[in-house]
């Protein structure tokens, strides 16, 4: 996607992004941060979370928070006190990057262990369940509030070996489309974006043979994740926005 990045097109907004101590997570809390957001970094290894943080510090960006928080544990009532605290600091929360993910283990349906099953399933759509119902008062005190799915090609078309980590797309398509129609006229907006074949340590698992060199970087891909956090995309609602386009 191409997209024109102002100066501080992100200033003043309040973002948080889950899986952000590593990969596209981690890029796209540097990238905000740098255009001016408060970021608050979501994931399971505070080292990491830690690490980014620093990094943000160091660049003179608005002092990011950290939240760390296992996925697959995580109740219900974790993410209500997390939705609390958020309030209670900053008072509204103007976007949220569900970017947080497994893979599984690419084999044939019939050979899916059910545990396998089970924790595709609690990180990839349960903990977005979880995650987005505790957050939505707090994302309809902004102004303008967007949340961003992460898809896949994957949640279009099922393939061979693919199993839950596909399907799990394809709720994760489904979970954006219901909330974008049922908030349709709020000021709140939902989208997904497909990042495209990427030099991430997910990709990495699921091709091992590639050669990294030929991927976009999470880099590389940022202008289409900017476009969707920031105000010029106010309107554009319920749509799968392909990164690499």
């Amino acid at each position: 996607m191409n997209y024109s990045i102002k100066p501080n097109t992100l200033k003043n907004k309040i973002i948080l992004i889950t899986g952000s101590g590593d990969g596209i997570g981690r890029q796209a809390a540097l990238t905000f941060a740098e255009q001016g957001a408060t970021i608050i970094l979501l994931g399971r290894t505070v080292a990491k979370l830690e690490a980014v943080y620093d990094q943000i510090v160091e660049n003179g960006w608005p002092q990011p928070a950290i939240v760390p928080l296992d996925l697959q544990g995580a109740t219900e009532k974790n993410y209500i006190d997390m939705a609390s605290t958020i309030e209670a600091q900053f008072g509204v929360l103007d976007g949220l990057l569900l970017n947080a993910g497994v893979l599984g283990t690419l084999r044939p349906f019939g050979q899916i262990p059910e545990q396998e099953w089970q924790q595709v399933m609690q990180i990839n759509v349960h903990s977005q369940f979880l995650l987005v119902k505790a957050l939505l008062p707090v994302l309809a005190k902004a102004d303008h509030a967007s949340v961003l799915f992460t898809s896949s090609g994957l949640g279009k078309k099922g393939r061979s070996y693919w199993g839950a980590y596909s399907v799990s797309k394809f709720a994760t398509e489904g979970m954006m489309q219901v909330l974008a129609d049922e908030y349709a006229n709020s000021t709140i907006r939902f989208n997904s974006i497909n990042p495209g074949p990427t030099h991430t340590k997910l990709r990495t698992r699921a091709y091992p043979a590639e050669d990294s060199k030929t991927l976009c970087t999470p880099a590389d891909i940022m202008p289409a994740y900017l476009y969707l956090m920031a105000d010029d995309s106010i309107g554009t609602n319920g749509e799968y926005i392909e990164a690499q386009e």
